[in-house]
């Protein structure tokens, strides 16, 4: 795919404390979600749209990240040699995939615009995607926003692109909210609002967790002061470029697209079950057992 986006940037350097302790050995990016780790759906995401690098931004604990994209040969050879499990091997083809990967890590926590200001030699002069690792999109068919992001990008020669979902009004409190100057499916940002209150927010657009960023953003970055926890914070950086007169713009997900955040046990149990109902091989199992379950409990009641 000839494009101007080739680098992805993944933060993966949070601790993950909602979602202890499930995560005090193991990063929540490589919690299981149905059959594979939620960072594999992401990368696999980026693959398809064409990217060729990516730089995931680690932490202390992440190294099972760089284990698990690595190429285990030893358990490749484990596998071909038993006839009961060559057909395992399928299970290992993310491993042969066209990609480069590169780390480097965020020593301190300090918030997901300095965490984006360690990818700065990595991506020099060019802009790139960044893509949240605890955050998974996905719909019922093919997923094509990291690709709207870039064509956006491309045509509107913005400084950057945002993803949007609609959610629902009495949630928008959770979210960086976009004020959007028209209601198409991609349009100019006139301003973002983190967390407003319900009664103020300019729309229910929240930010969905993939960006296209010029390079630009790193000189933003740098004169962002910190924020709540000494944190330097992307959406921040992002309403500084606007204000200097920047072009940013927005694209909304394709309907029946959704973004899964695995950023607490509510929404890790939903996304799971969710992932698991539609498996190819057990969904329909599990959904025949789930019924039972819930008429046994209601019954019970």
């Amino acid at each position: 795919m000839s494009q101007s986006i080739r680098s992805a940037v993944i933060p993966v350097a949070g601790t993950g404390t909602r979602l202890l302790p499930c995560t005090k050995s193991q990063p929540k990016e490589m919690l299981p979600v149905g059959r594979k780790p939620v960072v594999q759906y992401v990368v696999e995401e980026f693959e398809r749209a064409g990217l060729s690098r990516i730089l995931f931004v680690t932490g202390r604990g992440k190294k099972a990240i760089e284990d698990h994209f690595d190429r285990d040969e030893e358990l490749r050879r484990l596998l071909a040699s038993d006839p009961n499990k060559k057909d395992l091997l399928d299970e290992l083809s993310f491993e042969r995939t066209g990609l480069q990967f590169f780390y480097i890590r965020q020593s301190v926590q300090r918030g997901l615009g300095d965490a984006i200001m360690h990818a700065r030699r990595f991506v020099e002069e060019e802009p790139f995607l960044v893509g949240l690792g605890d955050s998974i999109v996905r719909g019922p068919g093919d997923t094509h926003i990291v690709e709207k992001l870039i064509e956006c990008y491309e045509e509107n020669q913005a400084s950057c692109v945002i993803a949007f979902e609609e959610v629902p009004r009495n949630e928008v409190y959770r979210y960086g909210i976009a004020a959007p100057e028209t209601d198409g499916q991609s349009f100019r940002v006139l301003d973002l609002i983190e967390k407003p209150p319900v009664e103020e927010a300019p729309s229910c657009l929240a930010i969905a967790a993939r960006y296209i960023l010029s390079p630009a953003i790193f000189d933003a970055l740098e004169r962002t002061p910190p924020g709540k926890g000494g944190e330097i914070q992307l959406t921040d950086a992002i309403r500084l470029l606007m204000k200097e007169g920047a072009d940013v713009y927005g694209v909304r997900l394709e309907e029946g697209v959704r973004r899964y955040d695995i950023g607490n046990f509510e929404s890790y149990f939903k996304t799971f079950l969710e992932f698991a109902l539609q498996d190819e091989r057990l969904g329909d199992d599990l959904r025949e057992y789930l019924a039972e379950m819930l008429c046994e409990r209601q019954n019970e009641d």
